[in-house]
């Protein structure tokens, strides 16, 4: 067999060959050049990040014949020796298949020996915590104190399996994640030179599945290649992969927002009839709900989005759903990836996950269709009060003449169970403070407040959903209320709304609820105690105060001057 898969023909073979990793390279290369380099190190990072790749490049570069160099010359005869594994002063040794105390102790004994072919004895080990404590223990005594011509590399993707005792006694280098536009840059340049077409949207899609490996980079695109005809385009990469486009992701969000269930459904069917892998379709949507989010919340930020390309229907899409809805999205995908891991049927969690989506959350004109059991039974309550406080008002008219009747009229003012005092001190210390611009933004964001409201509290919402702003300081809101039962029923979910409210407005206000009726008796009283202060005026001079002092109050559309 004379083909050799990309990965293992373009494995790194100079330090600037390994991608993404510079913060090492550079560290690596400087300590060879001054000869500072330590006896021992530790490689760790995810798989396919150029771990053994840069062990074998290092071991290359304090061998080569031109030593000290930055980079090995490749062409000398140790630089050939170490790359085709003839020169046996540098192993490489699978923690997985040599995990014992006595391949260790054989380790142990062989290092007393210098090295025959070149300067430095190299001993290259991966996975290295596969070992067993004991095999540890028994490599200690020569890290602590090795001979002057051996240099141990122990690679690994899980670090905190080592020991600290071995850590301690190395130099820790951490690879991290390759980036999706550095592993685009390095396929290019493999591509150039296998003289092989790929689209630009392929190479950002096999990017994507590789989650930050180059390795799986690598192998993705043979595979694509393989599968492709002339020219490999981005169906060809969703086919090996199992992913799904832009254009079907962009779709089933548009469905789930718009709570058109049964085509959501029907997308759904159709992506998993098409063999897609159903852990790789929600990975996707969770991504192209993140890159979503992310350009809402600040456009500038294009060039970090990872799943989507900023086409038209995507910024369609993005001018018409909120942050909320998409936050809330993202959490039921998370839990339903979570809650596939330990199940046969992933098919089922993710029509669940996206029915939940469609029916639950969405923006405030299009929850109001959807009304809880205790919203219901809280409304039918309300309504039987209402009544029996109305009959409970009429009463003293019916009944002038009798006794009883004369000592409920002496009665003080909202004195029974189900009555509210109005704090009419508050309220004026709020109306002197008041102005026109805070008022407007409490308005501006009051469908947004009961929205959210609803989703976390659906009494709380009941109780506050028929009333509306009517006067706003920087620390108050006056809020007038249809019903005045529902001034002393909001009192018991008042610290809710406030920190709901909060939420929405990025400020804490106290709110001070009012009867509507209540409140227009009042509004007028004070607009005449502020126009009786200003009597001794002519009417020019007197009118240009007052007509400034209610307008910040209430609006140009609320004010009329009479003489």
């Amino acid at each position: 067999m004379s083909y050799q898969a990309l990965y293992r023909v373009w494995r790194p073979r100079k330090f600037e060959d390994v991608a993404g990793q510079t913060h090492i390279t550079r560290t690596l290369q400087n300590a060879i050049v001054e000869q500072k380099f330590s006896h021992a190190y530790i490689f760790s990072g995810p798989r396919g990040t150029g771990k053994t790749s840069a062990a074998k490049i290092f071991a290359k570069a304090i061998n080569c014949e031109q030593a000290p160099v930055r980079e090995p010359c490749n062409e000398c005869a140790a630089c050939r020796g170490i790359q085709d594994g003839s020169i046996s002063d540098v192993i490489e040794i699978d923690a997985a298949s040599n995990t014992s105390v006595d391949d260790i102790r054989e380790i142990r004994e062989n290092v007393k020996y210098a090295s025959s072919s070149v300067p430095y004895k190299v001993y290259i080990i991966d996975e290295v915590h596969m070992i067993s404590n004991n095999a540890f223990n028994a490599l200690l005594k020569t890290l602590e104190e090795p001979p002057k011509h051996v240099v141990f590399i122990l690679a690994t993707t899980e670090p905190h399996k080592i020991p600290l005792t071995i850590h301690s006694r190395c130099q820790r280098f951490d690879f991290k994640p390759i980036t999706n536009q550095a592993i685009v840059n390095r396929m290019k340049y493999i591509l150039e030179r296998e003289n092989v077409s790929v689209s630009d949207e392929a190479l950002e899609t096999v990017a994507l599945a590789a989650e930050g490996g180059m390795r799986d980079a690598l192998s993705i695109l043979d595979q694509a290649i393989s599968y492709s005809e002339d020219v490999v385009e981005l169906d060809d990469v969703l086919a090996v992969t199992g992913g799904v486009s832009q254009d079907v992701l962009t779709e089933v969000v548009q469905a789930m927002f718009d709570r058109d269930v049964q085509k959501s459904i029907q997308l759904l069917d159709k992506i998993i009839q098409n063999g897609k892998d159903p852990g790789r379709f929600v990975h996707d949507l969770i991504f192209f709900m993140r890159d979503l989010l992310l350009y809402k919340s600040a456009p500038s930020l294009e060039g970090l989005l990872e799943r989507a390309r900023v086409n038209e229907p995507f910024q369609s899409l993005a001018d018409i759903v909120s942050n909320d809805w998409i936050q809330d999205a993202i959490i039921q995908l998370n839990q339903c990836q979570q809650e596939m891991k330990w199940t046969n049927s992933p098919k089922i969690f993710i029509e669940v996950a996206v029915l939940t989506i469609t029916n639950r959350y969405n923006e405030p004109e299009h929850t109001d269709s959807v009304d809880s059991e205790a919203v219901m039974q809280l409304t039918q309550k309300l309504s039987r009060l209402e009544k029996e406080l109305e009959q409970l008002r009429q009463t003293p008219v019916a009944s002038g003449n009798q006794p009883v009747a004369t000592k409920e009229r002496k009665r003080p003012a909202r004195t029974g169970k189900n009555t509210y005092k109005i704090p009419y001190d508050r309220i004026r210390e709020v109306l002197k403070q008041a102005e026109k611009q805070a008022l407007k933004q409490v308005q501006s964001g009051w469908a947004n407040f009961l929205s959210k409201l609803k989703g976390m509290n659906a009494p709380a919402h009941a109780t506050i959903q028929d009333s509306k702003p009517a006067a706003a300081s920087d620390e108050a809101l006056v809020v007038a209320f249809k019903y005045e039962i529902h001034c002393s029923l909001f009192l018991d979910h008042k610290d809710t709304v406030e920190s709901v409210l909060a939420s929405i407005l990025n400020k804490q206000l106290t709110i001070i609820p009012i009867p509507e009726k209540d409140w227009q008796e009042l509004r007028a009283d004070f607009i005449n105690k502020h126009e009786a202060s200003g009597e001794s005026t002519s009417k020019k001079d007197q009118s240009t105060p007052l007509i400034d002092e209610a307008k910040k109050l209430f609006g140009d559309d609320l004010v009329e001057i009479h003489e």
